[in-house]
């Protein structure tokens, strides 16, 4: 729980102005929220200059970064297909930008959920979902499919239970109140996708559609809740109107 302010000495009216934050926690939730706004715009504009022959259902959301045109093989669950991304440039410094960010937010938010280990084991899993995305950037799939792959695993299994443990950290804290159950609930959606798509199960929305309903519950969360955080007031004095009586 958040302490309350006091009004400072010589003023009678006062005003409770609810739980907050930390200044640095406002700067997180910005960056949070840039972070997963820059790549879905990027990831859109990048399908638009990948042409009429991306398909959001049969194509991987790597695909989008691959160097080169051609077939490639490898070893993992994105081997073997066609690939060509004209754009790929600004979709990898995307997620690398994203990723880092997301490390950033990590440090910063940490003072808006109460002291405790899951706080602590929370934002280091949403910390290394950050540096699996900087990974999948550093190596497109086409490039060292090894590294990507290993990439892409750490990113989503990161972000997915980052979510649920987070929605631990936030018991008995009125700053999250109502969003408690949305992250549990976003994680586990998330977790449970990823699983059905490492079992080649896509439950008719295609390799595409599954991994995107891996990433938008997170990418999603990052929205709601960095945008929450901006808005709790922070522990910088506000003014108190004075007492009118005589």
């Amino acid at each position: 729980m958040a302490e309350e302010q006091s009004p400072p000495p010589g003023y009678s009216v006062s005003e409770r102005y609810g739980p907050r934050v930390h200044r640095a926690v406002h700067h997180g939730a910005l960056l949070l929220v840039l972070g997963a706004l820059l790549f879905i715009v990027a990831m859109a504009v990048t399908q638009v200059g990948y042409g009429s022959s991306y398909s959001l259902t049969g194509n991987y959301i790597s695909d989008l970064g691959a160097v080169n045109c051609g077939v490639f093989g490898g070893t993992g669950s994105i081997s073997g297909h066609y690939a060509c991304s004209p754009w790929h440039e600004l979709f990898n410094v995307s997620i690398i930008i994203m990723g880092l960010l997301v490390i950033l937010s990590a440090v910063l938010i940490r003072t808006a959920f109460p002291a405790r280990l899951s706080r602590t084991i929370g934002l280091s899993l949403l910390a290394l979902s950050g540096v699996g995305s900087v990974g999948v950037g550093l190596s497109p799939e086409d490039v060292n499919i090894a590294v990507h792959s290993g990439s892409a695993i750490l990113a989503f299994v990161g972000g997915s239970l980052a979510l649920i443990v987070l929605a631990f950290a936030m018991f008995r804290d009125t700053r999250w109140n109502g969003f408690r159950a949305y992250t549990f609930l976003s994680g586990w959606i998330a977790l449970i996708a990823l699983i059905l798509f490492v079992s080649k199960v896509d439950l008719a929305l295609g390799v595409g559609g599954m991994e995107r309903l891996i990433v938008a519950p997170v990418l999603l969360w990052s929205l709601v809740a960095g945008t929450h955080l901006a808005r709790i007031p922070t522990f910088a004095p506000r003014p108190f109107p004075k007492d009118s009586t005589p």
